[in-house]
């Protein structure tokens, strides 16, 4: 059965091929690339948005990325038009996790609430440091980056799309800073 292209999730980018057998190198989207390394069948999607179901013949990690095969294009000059196309899966497809941990999708759009100044706005993006992730919260103080570790995040209400932090002083400008 074919996803609905509003359940996919982007996984990851084919950078390159690698090798003869039509590997594709792909950059994972986030830190840990189990979701990928555990796809049994992923979704291509070009510049132009059209979408390629393919079964995976091969996969594993590779220093930074994900080397991934398909089942029928297992040379190099088969798979060389897909460098550039997002790598997707369908979200009930991902493996499930463990304890408090998020898959970014579940994490975007939450509204942000710190315990001594309230209401700080959405998280938009994330991205990592060599030290954690980072959150990007934007709202009614501009930009505020929140560093993603325990000691910050008091709570995450998944069915109430919220977040509460508990943030040091410094991470939030002051009113007359703004």
């Amino acid at each position: 059965m074919v996803a609905a292209p509003d359940d996919l999730l982007r996984l990851g980018v084919v950078t390159g091929t690698h090798g003869l057998r039509g590997d594709l190198k792909v950059r994972p989207l986030a830190d840990d690339p189990s979701a990928l390394l555990a796809a049994h069948e992923v979704y291509l999607r070009d510049r132009q948005g059209k979408l390629t179901v393919c079964r995976v013949a091969a996969v594993k990690a590779h220093k930074a990325i994900v080397l991934l095969r398909l089942q029928g294009l297992e040379n190099i000059d088969a798979v060389q038009p897909m460098v550039g196309c997002e790598v997707l899966m369908p979200r009930g497809e991902l493996p499930a996790l463990t304890g408090d941990e998020f898959y970014w999708f579940e994490l975007e759009g939450l509204s942000v609430v710190d315990r001594r100044c309230g209401d700080l706005g959405v998280l938009e993006e994330m991205f990592s440091t060599a030290a954690h992730d980072i959150y990007v919260v934007r709202g009614r103080y501009g930009e505020v980056l929140i560093p993603a570790v325990e000691e910050f995040i008091v709570e995450i209400d998944r069915d109430g799309r919220r977040m509460l932090v508990d943030l040091p002083d410094g991470l939030v400008p002051e009113k007359d800073e703004i």
